[in-house]
C-alpha cells in the first residue's frame, strides 16, 4: 500500500513536467507536398549571388533536389542530376539543387566544386524546408512548367533514376 502511494506522488509529479515537455519540444507537422499540389514558392540566393524565385522556372521543367553535403545519397545522385541537365536542358529542363546544410555557404561551395555540379545551388532556410514538407534526404521534386509538383522522389537508386528521367521526358514532351 505505502509503495503505491509512493507510485502515485511520483506520477504526480513527473506526468505536468512530461506534458509541459511534449508541448515545448514538438513542433507542428508540416504537411507533405503532394502531386498536384502547387509548387510552394521559394525566394533563396543561389551560392554565387543570384537571386531566385519559382518565376525564374515558368515555363520549364524543373528538377529540383534538396541535399546535405554529408549525405551519401545525396552524393551519388549528383551525377545523375548533371547528366540530365546536360542531355535535357536544351529541351527545357532546369535543375536546382537546394542545400539544407546549416552553417557557413563556404562548404557547400567547396562540395560544389569538389562534386563538379553543374547547375545552381541555393541554401535553404527551415521556412523552405517546411514549405516542402521535407522529412528526408535527398528528396528530388519535379516540377512542370506550369508550376506544379508531378513527383516526389525520397532518397537515390538506379530506380529511382529511371523514374526520374522518364518523368522529365514525359513533361518535356506535353
Amino acid at each position: 500500500m505505502k509503495k503505491q502511494m509512493q507510485f502515485k506522488k511520483y506520477l504526480m509529479r513527473i506526468t505536468p513536467l512530461a506534458l509541459a515537455g511534449l508541448l515545448l519540444f514538438t513542433q507542428p507537422a508540416a504537411a507533405i507536398l503532394q502531386k498536384g499540389d502547387p509548387a510552394p514558392a521559394i525566394k533563396l540566393t543561389t551560392t554565387s549571388g543570384q537571386s531566385i524565385t519559382l518565376n525564374n522556372y515558368k515555363g520549364y521543367v524543373l528538377v529540383m533536389d534538396f541535399f546535405a553535403t554529408w549525405c551519401i545519397p545525396c552524393k551519388e545522385a549528383i551525377p545523375h542530376l548533371n547528366s540530365l541537365k546536360a542531355k535535357y536542358g536544351k529541351q527545357g529542363l532546369q535543375v536546382l539543387g537546394v542545400s539544407v546544410d546549416e552553417g557557413s555557404d563556404r562548404d557547400v561551395k567547396t562540395f560544389i566544386n569538389e562534386r563538379r555540379i553543374s547547375y545552381p545551388v541555393a541554401i535553404a532556410g527551415e521556412e523552405t524546408q517546411t514549405e516542402y514538407g521535407l522529412r528526408s534526404i535527398p528528396t528530388v521534386f519535379v516540377i512542370n512548367k506550369k508550376g506544379v509538383v508531378v513527383e516526389r522522389f525520397q532518397g537515390f537508386s538506379d530506380q529511382t533514376a529511371k523514374m526520374m528521367e522518364d518523368t522529365i521526358k514525359r513533361l518535356l514532351a506535353e
